[in-house]
């Protein structure tokens, strides 16, 4: 199926138009319903903010309802067998890619990413389904040595209803590609989608609705303190997992050990660097740095950008020159625009944090050489738009050295001795993703081998790879995404002995 901009060409203002001229329900058990009290709140686009939407506002009766829907589908859902799974989840996915142009535009206008990375959201999430799609037959235990005539094997079983908690950074791509591991292997779900932008989950939930028996993706909207809290706290759920901050991790983790022994895989921050020696194609690096930080995907606002970039000085003053050049090509516009590259940050709170980031920076004696405020220009007045930013001359004391931003803030830091250098690398408490940029294969491994950190590039950056697992050291995380332990993550593990004397 070609699903190219070029050869799809489409009225967005029109579009725009159809999505938003309707009416936002949640899915529960198999039913586009309201919140049981008539609780809403209203969406705005941090680009322009104007009124988009008004969605249902989750209670606690209403995540009672979804995690109930979800238990009585499990029922059967659990016994379907692995292909039968994975026919009706093939038909989603084909759903899915129908509405390409209507979930990106959705995350564009709700969430401030480009409408054009958007479209590659919905590609890489549909990848990802159809990897998990085809592994419906790998989730299998194993027969163990006998004693006797004993035989002892292993069985992977479902848990139940699982809680996926989705972040506002790729919320479609989260959305649609974090369902179908629990499914395949047999659970049900229930979704909290992001309440910064709920839309492209929603309209998410109407294709479950038509494509899944009842109960078996539930999709509720809300906000983390009431829903999300509601949701982790449920007795009904015993495998949670959450794509967020270490703050909402460790909320997640109080939480859930207070009301029991729940299975928790977290994906969380980081502030990731990327080293570059001085045999490294400088070109081809200054690219990667960009790439890196997310600029053009999400506005720096990505868990696995590399924020704090470590410059070799031999190279150190040629780089910084073609990165500041480089920097300043980044096509800023509405998100809405296909030739958009870098949209704006997803709401006023999050624009405030990186603004009080970009004054810690110069506060602390970094010095800004490029952005560190809204582009010029009336269209960029009411968004949250702030340029891609660079720091140098930043040390380890310093904060936008030691903690996450989440938004287009790049620190860079000189060096000239690879043990110092790995030492500052390692001494904050995420462990998230790194990059290595070198031509020398064995300077490149023994990097790798001293970074703490869970994914790793060498002469790349930012990129995912289907099938390949991402997960974090330290602080950065619990658990895998992405793989095949990721689907093995839903299934918890019975022992059976068959004793025949």
């Amino acid at each position: 199926m070609d699903l190219e901009l070029e050869t799809r060409p489409r009225d967005w203002q029109r579009l725009k138009t159809e999505m938003l001229n309707r009416e936002w329900n949640m899915l529960i058990g198999g039913k586009l319903i309201s919140a049981q009290g008539g609780e809403t709140y209203d969406t705005f686009s941090p680009s322009t903010g104007e009124y988009l939407a008004t969605v249902p506002f989750a209670q606690k009766v209403d995540v009672d309802l979804a995690v109930e829907a979800g238990l009585q589908a499990f029922e059967t859902w659990k016994k379907v067998s692995p292909m039968k799974r994975a026919k009706l989840l093939k038909e989603l996915v084909v759903r899915f890619t129908q509405w390409m142009d209507e979930f990106a535009l959705l995350d564009a206008i709700d969430c401030g990413n480009p409408v054009t990375a958007m479209q590659e959201d919905v590609k890489l999430a549909a990848g990802m389904m159809e990897y998990a799609i085809g592994l419906a037959m790998e989730i299998k235990g194993e027969t163990l040595p006998g004693v006797g005539s004993n035989w002892h094997l292993t069985r992977r079983e479902p848990y139940g209803v699982i809680a996926r908690i989705i972040p506002y950074n790729h919320p479609i791509m989260m959305t649609a590609s974090k369902v179908v591991a629990p499914l395949i292997a047999g659970n049900t779900v229930v979704v909290k989608v992001p309440d910064q932008c709920p839309l492209s989950a929603l309209l998410f939930g109407e294709l479950c609705q038509e494509v899944l028996p009842p109960g078996v993706v539930n999709i509720v909207s809300g906000d983390g303190r009431m829903t999300g809290d509601a949701l982790v706290r449920h007795p009904g759920i015993k495998r949670v997992a959450l794509i967020g901050s270490v703050e909402t991790g460790k909320v997640i983790l109080k939480s859930s050990a207070e009301v029991g022994i729940k299975h928790l895989s977290l994906e969380l921050g980081g502030k990731n660097a990327m080293i570059v020696f001085p045999d490294a194609d400088l070109d081809k690096a200054v690219e990667g740095a960009v790439r890196g930080m997310n600029f053009m995907w999400s506005q720096g606002q990505s868990c696995g950008s590399t924020s704090r970039l470590f410059l070799h000085e031999d190279l150190y003053d040629v780089f910084m020159e073609k990165l500041v050049k480089r920097i300043k090509e980044v096509k800023i516009g509405l998100p809405t625009d296909p030739a958009t590259e870098m949209g704006c940050l997803v709401s006023q709170a999050q624009y405030d944090k990186v603004l009080r980031y970009i004054s810690y920076g110069i506060e602390d004696g970094a010095k800004l050489v490029a952005g560190g405020g809204k582009p010029d220009g009336k269209k960029f007045e009411t968004g949250f738009f702030i340029e891609p930013t660079i720091f140098v001359n930043v040390t380890e004391r310093m904060r936008i050295f030691r903690e996450e931003i989440f938004g287009p803030v790049l620190s860079v830091i000189r060096w000239n001795d690879s043990n110092e250098m790995i030492h500052q690398v390692n001494s904050v408490p995420f462990g998230l993703t790194g990059a290595v940029w070198t031509s020398n294969l064995n300077t490149a491994l023994n990097t790798v081998d001293r970074l703490e950190a869970g994914y790793v590039w060498v002469n790349g950056s930012s990129r995912h790879f289907i099938g390949v697992p991402f997960q974090g050291y330290k602080d950065s995380g619990i658990g895998s995404e992405e793989g095949l332990e990721e689907i093995l993550s839903y299934t918890q593990v019975k022992t059976v002995n068959i004793m025949l004397e």
